[in-house]
């Protein structure tokens, strides 16, 4: 049996059911300066609706140095009732400043603090130096990131880190990729490193909504989360059915997952903004059901990220190729 390592510990991968594939339920980042949002009981109430909305699992994308709260999302877990992933990892360059320990300290350590993640426990501090761990919450995936159109040398570095993190515990990889930019790059780097294409999530690849661009990356065995769900500056919700309708007329539906990457709080409707984290359940399953049926919803929602998720620690230590 396969399993998700979740921030109240290992679910077995069949149990998670509906799964929202990308979101952040804590966010603070000097690349969006007055968007943060850290308040538990607002997190809980966003958690709680996409809990009503029919979804019972969240992937939580944020990596080290951007606020990630362990114990609030252990807690937050239980109060909203569904299973949360945290993540590990390194964020494309533009999230951390020139000073930032990430781009001054040593490959060695740079794994370490991941594997600490994913194998002892996140800390709550988020890590800013050397420290004693302070929670066993460990992490279930890690997330790297990209720049538009290149990886830079930091980021090479990341990536490096993160690969080798991946391989060793044995679980996948998200990917920001920037405006849907540099994802051949992105996975050719991965492979280098000796992670298959299959254990990869390549995010944001629908604002680059380029049908042929993704049964390419789909055929190399990759999957992909159309995350802009109910974000209309990206374009209308009927331009990601399109993509989904084109990914299941050439059978590769099975490599689409579904999210809405909150990133902002001015995005929350505990804030009073909007679209809000529920969105996906709310407006979106309903019109795919409607174009597409309900198989197809439990494939992207459901059955895909089960397979995506799931540890496994055999095929994570393939020799790099």
């Amino acid at each position: 049996m396969t399993e998700v390592m979740t921030v109240l510990g290992p679910v077995a991968a069949a149990d998670l059911g509906y799964v929202d594939a990308h979101e952040h339920l804590f966010l603070r980042t000097p690349a969006l300066p007055g968007d943060e949002f850290w308040d538990e009981d607002k997190s809980t109430e966003e958690a709680a609706a996409v809990r009503a909305s029919g979804i019972s699992a969240i992937i939580d994308l944020t990596p080290v140095g951007l606020g990630r709260r362990p114990t609030a999302l252990a807690k937050l877990s239980t109060d909203a009732g569904l299973h949360v992933v945290a993540a590990t990892g390194y964020h494309r360059a533009a999230h951390y400043p020139a000073w930032h320990w990430a781009r001054e300290v040593s490959e060695d350590v740079l794994l370490d603090v991941l594997l600490t993640d994913l194998t002892t426990g996140i800390d709550d501090r988020d890590w800013a130096g050397p420290r004693p761990v302070s929670s066993t919450i460990r992490a279930g995936v890690v997330k790297l990131g990209a720049s538009y159109q290149r990886i830079t040398a930091d980021e090479h570095r990341w990536f490096r880190a993160g690969a080798e993190a991946a391989r060793q515990v044995g679980v996948p990889v998200a990917v920001h990729c920037e405006t849907g930019t540099a994802a051949h790059d992105i996975l050719d780097l991965l492979a280098e490193l000796g992670i298959a294409a299959h254990r990869v999530l390549l995010c944001h690849t629908d604002r680059n909504a380029d049908l042929d661009l993704h049964l390419e990356l789909a055929s190399r065995g990759a999957h992909l989360v159309y995350d802009t769900v109910g974000r209309i500056k990206y374009g209308p919700d009927a331009r990601i059915l399109d993509l989904i309708e084109g990914m299941a007329a050439a059978g590769l539906a099975g490599q689409v997952c579904l999210g809405t990457d909150v990133g902002r709080r001015s995005m929350l409707r505990a804030y009073g903004g909007g679209p809000g984290m529920d969105v996906l359940g709310r407006t979106f399953l309903p019109r795919l059901e409607r174009r597409l049926g309900r198989d197809l919803v439990d494939l992207v929602m459901r059955d895909a990220p089960a397979s995506l998720f799931s540890s496994t620690p055999q095929a994570a230590r393939a020799t790099p190729g």
